[in-house]
């Protein structure tokens, strides 16, 4: 069985990319990134996938007169590559139904937040004011609504006293760079398969039963 090709999209500097790259670099890892894509020609993304020898394209959005036209370009260039598992990794826009459902069980995202608590933007600011313990962040799968869709994996970072949105958002984009490979590993594996709207997966690791938040 070949890797599973990776069509992953860009808005900006791509450190999400860049932690998909470096997965990929190891000729065990179930994936590989056929393409990387990005709304900005200029996205630093972008010059990440080069440096990597990955090939790479940029479609401007401003060019088309709608969402769905543009993002049937991207379609077609993502076919073109022979993709089988779409990647958002800080790509800025949201996506129109056509899309999603078109890629739908085959498109995946990354959000800093532990969903579906704090959807949309600013979460690390929104977390704190909360009050919260606990932050985090999650891959799932995309459905139309924003921020939506089946979970397929979710890391909590504690949320320490004099943490400021700066400090927080660090220790969970730590944490966002090792659950990205993962949750692709197991999509590649069939490991994680979407049952209704819930992911039901092959864990072979046991969890550990609770984390508290102050220790003692």
């Amino acid at each position: 069985m070949g890797r599973l090709r990776l069509g992953v999209l860009v808005s900006g500097r791509g450190s999400n990319l860049q932690a998909l790259i470096d997965a990929c670099a190891d000729p065990a890892f179930p994936a590989e990134i056929g393409l990387v894509l990005s709304n900005r020609p200029d996205a630093y993304g972008l010059e990440r996938a080069s440096l990597a020898g990955l090939p790479t394209l940029g479609i401007p959005h401003r060019g088309f007169p709608d969402r769905e036209a543009h993002e049937r370009a991207l379609d077609a260039a993502l076919r073109d590559a022979d993709v089988g598992l779409v990647c958002l990794a800080g790509y800025m826009r949201l996506l129109t139904p056509w899309f999603v459902e078109r890629w739908r069980d085959r498109l995946v995202n990354i959000h800093p937040s532990l969903l579906p608590a704090f959807k949309g933007l600013d979460t690390h600011a929104r977390a704190l004011a909360a009050g919260v313990r606990f932050h985090g962040c999650t891959v799932h799968f995309v459905r139309p609504e924003m921020d939506d869709g089946p979970i397929i994996v979710q890391a909590a970072v504690p949320v320490a006293p004099g943490d400021d949105a700066d400090s927080l958002a660090e220790r969970v984009l730590a944490a966002e760079h090792q659950i990205y490979p993962l949750a692709v590993r197991l999509v590649a594996e069939g490991r994680a398969r979407v049952s209704g709207e819930r992911v039901e997966l092959d864990a072979r690791d046991p969890l550990p039963q609770a984390t508290l938040n102050p220790s003692g």
